[in-house]
């Protein structure tokens, strides 16, 4: 069964950093890019990064730079969203997808997210 499963979200205040884990299972992540997107109540997903399934790659939403840091390792399965400097706006439900066509296109397989929640 392909599966995606994320984790890592939480309660942090801003400032904070929170790494998010995108697990794996069913298929092999090795030709598949990777992307993460977030929705927050009321508004529409977004998408925050996206790495090429070599890594080489990489990019992120304006909001984001400088702050966030996606990253992969192939032999554990899973893609990893570094978060530094939380800000209240960045609350929102975090999801990674995987596609085999490259970051420009659509995503054939999502994972149900992981929550992230800043605020002091």
């Amino acid at each position: 069964q392909v599966q995606l499963v994320e984790s890592g979200g939480g309660l942090v205040q801003p400032g904070d950093s929170l790494r998010l884990s995108c697990a794996a299972s069913g298929f092999t992540l090795d030709y598949y890019a990777i992307g993460w997107f977030r929705q927050a109540p009321g508004k529409e997903r977004e998408t925050v990064s996206c790495i090429s399934h070599r890594g080489g790659t990489t990019v992120y939403a304006d909001s984001v730079k400088g702050r966030f840091y996606i990253s992969r390792d192939n032999g554990k399965n899973t893609v990893y969203l570094r978060m530094n400097s939380l800000k209240p706006e960045d609350t929102a439900l975090y999801y990674c997808a995987a596609t085999i066509r490259g970051c420009s296109y659509g995503m054939d397989y999502w994972g149900k997210g992981t929550q992230v929640t800043v605020s002091s």
